[in-house]
């Protein structure tokens, strides 16, 4: 199988994260996605909503896909154990005989190249990445740019993908609707909508 593991806060999951993953899905002809909401114990995330909260949203979110799948393997591993790297030898080590990736936005190649993950070469040298593009950024001069990410670039340890559209609403951006007694509804699923309302989520 082919797999791809989809980290994000996921704080809340939205439309563009579902068509995202569902696009990536078809274009690089994956088996499985694994939606992966990140630690909040990592430096680089603050989630506003709680763990359980993100993850009810989720599995409302990916309930009628059987490609899409949720595992909340960083929401429970101990403290210095949250980054990518660990990650996915986690996810090695469950799919020992499949194929995988560790899908990401243009923006976090860039600074993974400027040396910013923690255990960034041990990471890109042994895992394969699906990198989506971001405005703004040419994901072949950020490779070329980095040493760590051009003396591993073999011809597949990159999979770049143009989604073709720039669809970039942001779960900030909802959380901020939300807070201002904006109207998000279409922005993200119609049950996570509901949720957010009935938990009383995000408000300011």
């Amino acid at each position: 199988m082919k797999i791809g593991i989809y980290g994000s806060s996921f704080d809340p999951v939205t439309n563009v994260h579902l068509w995202t993953a569902s696009t990536i899905a078809h274009r690089k002809r994956l088996d499985k996605v694994i939606f992966l909401p990140s630690s909040s114990r990592r430096l680089d995330k603050s989630p506003h909503a709680a763990d359980e909260h993100r993850v009810a949203m989720i599995k409302l979110a990916i309930a009628d896909n059987p490609k899409f799948e949720l595992d909340c393997y960083e929401l429970n591993v101990l403290a210095g154990m949250q980054y990518t790297y660990y990650t996915m030898e986690y996810f090695k080590q469950r799919y020992p005989a499949d194929d995988l990736y560790f899908i990401m936005g243009a923006d976090l190649l860039v600074d993974i190249g400027a040396g910013k993950w923690s255990h960034g070469e041990e990471l890109v040298s042994k895992n394969k990445f699906i990198v989506m593009a971001r405005n703004g950024i040419d994901m072949l001069a950020a490779i070329a740019k980095s040493p760590l990410l051009r003396n591993h670039d073999d011809g597949d340890r990159f999979q770049l993908v143009d989604k073709g559209l720039a669809m970039e609403i942001s779960s900030t951006y909802i959380r901020e609707e939300f807070a201002r007694g904006g109207e998000p509804r279409y922005l993200l699923p119609d049950s996570c909508y509901r949720y957010i309302a009935e938990h009383g989520l995000y408000r300011s």
